[in-house]
């Protein structure tokens, strides 16, 4: 896996894990709160139907309880006339809201929808969870009137439901009058309600999900234009430094071409030229003292020739450089310069690591190049050199007392040679100055 790839994948990453985490907390949330709000809403509507059914029991009582008061009927009259008013009540139009009457020793009195159990006992009678509902609708009604839930045969089917039921108790005659109400409705309308729920949380979890998956599409995109971007000024960067490089390769080439033709070429065949008239005149069998002395010229000029050579080969890497050190080299390259200028130099030397060929080579032209402009254009006086060990690198520092630079003249030839120097190895170039407040240059060269 490629850098950029991850970058990319450490970007995303996070973004993911993290919208994963909160998608999945919030989906949870979301599940526990319409869960809450379902028990809430079950509770509400159960709790409406006992009023309701507490209602109901409160106008059949209403309509019985003339009949109840009513001294002038005996028990047996005013017994069958409660039963004909309970058997025809009803408060719903399809047969589900009628009323009922236990004796409490369990017989059925009154069941308007199955008569077929008036006269029954049904005090052990259970339901299909093993309910004992006669016993626990006398006792709810004993309680002074309270709920009773248990499962039921509804009408007109006669399928199976849990129904709640609501039972009071007629004093007079110990009978336990109720009625109730079916719950199956409620757990149809829960059960809406829930998938409803359920359906936006998955709606809005799919929304989220989706607006991520187009958040991390974007980031990738982006992530991959800016590096392309950024791939592409790295290429142009690189290509631009690769023909400065060039171009100063060709620049020093040049100069080791002209050194070469100029220099060393014309001492040697002047060098030639004296020992080829050497040998003529002593053909001629010219006198010894003419032979040698045109012997001494050509030996002056060979040695010129090795001078020649050496300053062409110091230019190139100084012998001083592998032989003592870079200390050593740049004391004497300031040595030189002071005598060769009459300019003071304060130089500080504090580096303790070594450094590869390529680096010293570098420095040592930098600071070459850096005397070479104070010699040429500073007028100074006094110049402070100083190479320091630091945590970002070698630093290196050269500044001078003399008339400063004019403005564009950080442009010249030098500086750019010294910038292009620093910048094919990775260096950090930078150079201040002012008119009449000298000039200062500030260098870190990379230490491995």
């Amino acid at each position: 896996m490629g850098l950029k790839s991850k970058i990319i994948l450490l970007a995303v990453a996070p973004l993911i894990v993290a919208t994963a985490i909160i998608s999945y907390l919030g989906f949870q949330s979301a599940q526990e709160l319409a869960a809450q709000e379902l028990a809430i809403y079950e509770y509400n509507l159960v709790d409406a139907k006992k009023k309701a059914l507490k209602n109901h029991v409160g106008i059949a009582l209403s309509a019985i309880d003339p009949i109840l008061n009513n001294t002038e009927l005996s028990d047996q009259e005013a017994q069958e006339q409660v039963k004909k008013v309970l058997r025809e009540l009803r408060y719903d139009y399809d047969d589900e809201g009628y009323f009922f009457i236990y004796e409490l020793s369990g017989v059925n009195v009154v069941h308007p929808l199955q008569p077929e159990y008036v006269g029954q006992n049904l005090w052990n009678f259970q339901d299909r969870l093993g309910n004992y509902l006669i016993q626990g609708l006398i006792k709810a009604a004993q309680s002074g009137g309270g709920y009773h839930r248990y499962i039921w045969e509804k009408p007109p089917i006669l399928e199976y439901d849990e129904k709640l039921s609501y039972a009071i108790l007629i004093e007079r005659w110990n009978w336990m009058m109720g009625t109730g109400l079916y719950l199956g409705d409620i757990y149809e309308e829960l059960e809406k309600t829930k998938a409803i729920m359920n359906e936006n949380i998955q709606n809005s979890f799919f929304t989220v999900m989706t607006v991520v998956v187009i958040t991390v599409v974007l980031v990738i995109l982006l992530g991959l234009a800016i590096n392309l971007h950024e791939h592409k000024l790295a290429d142009r960067r690189l290509s631009e430094m690769a023909q400065r490089f060039m171009r100063l390769q060709v620049n020093e080439r040049r100069g080791f071409s002209r050194d070469l033709h100029d220099g060393i070429n014309q001492l040697l065949v002047s060098c030639k030229f004296r020992i080829e008239l050497a040998g003529n005149k002593l053909r001629r069998e010219t006198s010894h003292e003419v032979v040698q002395e045109e012997l001494v010229k050509a030996s002056d000029l060979i040695g010129q020739t090795i001078s020649e050579v050496r300053q062409i080969s110091h230019s190139l890497r100084p012998i001083l450089l592998d032989d003592l050190g870079l200390n050593s080299a740049l004391s004497a390259l300031v040595d030189q310069f002071s005598e060769r200028t009459n300019i003071q130099v304060n130089y500080c030397f504090d580096v303790r690591t070594k450094m590869a060929d390529e680096i010293e080579t570098t420095i040592y032209r930098l600071t070459q190049e850096a005397l070479t402009n104070v010699e040429k254009h500073a007028f100074a006086t006094l110049v402070t050199l100083t190479f320091e060990e630091e945590h970002q690198g070698l630093v290196f520092e050269c500044k001078d007392n003399g008339t400063g630079m004019k403005m564009g003249a950080s442009s010249g030839i030098g500086i750019i040679n010294m910038r292009e120097r620093l910048a094919l190895i990775g260096g950090e170039f930078r150079i201040e100055s002012q008119k009449g407040q000298g000039t200062r240059i500030y260098a870190v060269f990379p230490i491995s």
